[in-house]
């Protein structure tokens, strides 16, 4: 049996900072790993200065896709977008752009996702928790949208017309980038007798809440992860805090990835694979 992973995103890059260390392991190991972005990110930011050109600008969008298959190609996945419109980040007060993402009613922005699994049929399905790991429109819905396609799927009385029903049997939650991760980090490059850049992202971080569940080794990937990253050049800087930690302390201390196993209830903790129970 060949196994079947889906990773669902918001929008090109975040498939590259949350959990590419594990894709990168599934796939190599001969695991079918799909990523579903669920818009083009369309109306990002451009986070590298050295790319933030008026060309740049011009062609974003384009540029965008470009670099997200560079990025899959790095992580040895496959990837699709589900043609949803970025929704920005939109200031305090400031409504939603009309027909985006996070303004469409809920069965309307989950019909690609329920199509995309009928037609994926995976095992197994990763995603954001109901805070979408930090506060962007996009990121919460995603969440939502992932949560509804995951039961919609199995039900052959819901989004006639998307395909034939499939139950992917589980359902996680994505807790990478955590405080203990960075406190873990940040303690053990100060007793390496080196200079931390965490101590500025610590002081901003509110306590971890998400239970973590499963512990995915994959220290093996994760020069594949910040390779993947860098692909993304429009939205990641190289000067990032990010690359600064020394990769050989991360191994030592914090050799996995991090997840909640949101359906069904873990009957055992840690896990150390995803498909811990699928069944064929």
């Amino acid at each position: 049996m060949i196994l079947r992973l889906l990773s669902v995103h918001a929008h090109p890059d975040d498939e590259s900072s949350k959990g590419a260390a594990t894709l990168a392991r599934y796939a190599a190991e001969g695991v079918d790993v799909l990523v579903a972005t669920c818009t083009g990110g369309e109306r990002g930011d451009i986070l590298n200065p050295a790319m933030d050109k008026p060309e740049t600008w011009a062609n974003l969008p384009a540029i965008r896709r470009r670099e997200m298959a560079a990025a899959a190609e790095i992580l040895g996945v496959r990837q699709r977008f589900l043609g949803l419109v970025d929704s920005g980040l939109p200031g305090p007060g400031e409504p939603l752009p009309e027909g985006c993402f996070a303004a469409l009613p809920l069965s309307e922005a989950a019909a690609p996702l329920v199509a995309l699994i009928r037609e994926f049929r995976p095992h197994v399905v990763i995603t954001y928790d109901e805070t979408g790991g930090y506060p962007h429109p996009d990121h919460i819905r995603t969440h939502e949208v992932t949560v509804e396609a995951f039961t919609a799927a199995a039900d052959p009385t819901r989004y006639p017309g998307t395909g034939e029903p499939w139950r992917a049997q589980k359902l996680y939650y994505q807790a990478t980038l955590s405080r203990a991760w960075f406190q873990a980090l940040h303690e053990a490059t100060l007793a390496a007798g080196l200079d931390s850049a965490m101590a500025e992202v610590l002081d901003e971080l509110p306590p971890d809440k998400l239970l973590i569940t499963t512990k995915i080794r994959c220290e093996a990937y994760f020069a594949t992860r910040d390779r993947a990253l860098l692909a993304h050049a429009t939205q990641v800087d190289p000067a990032h805090p990010f690359f600064a930690h020394s990769r050989e302390i991360e191994r030592q201390v914090w050799p996995h990835e991090d997840y909640h196993l949101a359906h069904p209830t873990p009957t055992a903790t840690p896990e150390h694979d995803l498909f811990t129970g699928v069944t064929p």
